[in-house]
């Protein structure tokens, strides 16, 4: 993955959560190390709507990044983006489906979309595949 300053939606960027990377050590050909980071991203769908998502972004990798950062420039593969939790796009929701988890999300993407196209606090942005 590539930082860049400058938020493009059509780049398909990526905020993240520097302090919530988590690594579990496997075997396999791909990679011993599966690597989870906290994400949020915006999205446009169909007819224009904005969409702000929160979630994800995983990959298995052979060397142990010693860093978050080690792990998002590492990570080269974007062909299966994040995996969302939660998203708002300013009238439904979609997402978790316990009362109490959805609340959160939502407490989390109104006011992310409303900034749009603002990297939310605790977040580093934006970051996308090359």
């Amino acid at each position: 993955m590539i930082r860049t300053q400058q938020f493009r939606i059509s780049r398909r960027p990526y905020a993240v959560d520097l302090d919530g990377l988590t690594l579990e050590q496997r075997s396999g050909p791909a990679g011993p190390y599966w690597g989870r980071i906290p994400a949020v991203w915006f999205r446009r769908r169909t007819g224009g709507v904005t969409v702000a998502c929160l979630g994800y972004l995983w990959a298995l990798q052979t060397v142990r990044p010693e860093t978050a950062t080690e792990f998002l420039v590492a990570h080269t593969d974007g062909r299966y983006g994040g995996d969302c939790e939660g998203r708002w796009d300013g009238q439904l929701y979609w997402g978790a489906q316990e009362p109490e988890t959805a609340a959160r999300h939502l407490a989390f993407l109104r006011p992310m979309l409303d900034a749009f196209p603002v990297v939310p606090d605790g977040y580093d942005g934006w970051w996308s595949f090359g």
